[in-house]
């Protein structure tokens, strides 16, 4: 059973990805999910636009865990350790209570080509997105594009470790091995 903490909007968000892994993304409709959580479908449509929203809800509060600690961050503070504070963040956004919920959604949407697609384009959205706030902090191109896009490979191949059945490790630790593992091949033996 997936777990998450109460409220409507949770309740609906842990019910829907609970009935897509039992019955199929594509099987499950917006009026059974409302019924599982003992709401109505107007209510469902205030907290979500359809059922692929329930998935990939929180966009902003996304690009945000990633852009904030790059503007909190000093003036002139090295392009390698605004991606490091970035990823810290992100780390912190995945608890280790969240890894169940996390593992399910992802099979969800491997299952689903456009739901997989729909993912990829969250990812390509984040590396614009903190590329443009790596200008904005002064990071000059193309060290800006290069950040971006490795602080958000680097995110990816965390969190599909970090869900991996096999791992128990938390996230921060898996994103600063990967780091480690980034730093050793652009400056072996440092």
């Amino acid at each position: 059973m997936v777990r998450w903490q109460p409220g409507t909007r949770e309740r609906l968000q842990g019910t829907a990805l609970q009935l897509f892994s039992e019955h199929g993304y594509d099987e499950t409709t917006v009026a059974e999910i409302a019924a599982a959580a003992d709401v109505t479908e107007r209510t469902f449509f205030r907290h979500f636009a359809d059922k692929r929203e329930v998935l990939f809800a929180g966009q902003d509060d996304f690009l945000g865990m990633f852009s904030a600690p790059v503007e909190d961050a000093p003036a002139g503070t090295p392009p390698f350790e605004l991606v490091r504070r970035a990823l810290d963040a992100a780390a912190a956004f995945f608890p280790d209570d969240r890894r169940a919920w996390s593992r399910t959604r992802q099979r969800v949407i491997d299952a689903v080509p456009a739901l997989g697609e729909r993912e990829l384009g969250k990812l390509a959205n984040l590396k614009v997105h903190l590329g443009a706030t790596l200008r904005t902090h002064g990071v000059a191109e193309p060290a800006a594009t290069i950040a971006a896009e490795t602080a958000v490979t680097v995110f990816h191949l965390s969190f599909a470790r970090w869900i991996a059945e096999d791992e128990d490790r938390d996230f921060g630790t898996i994103v600063h091995e990967r780091l480690d593992a980034l730093a050793e091949v652009v400056h072996p033996g440092r």
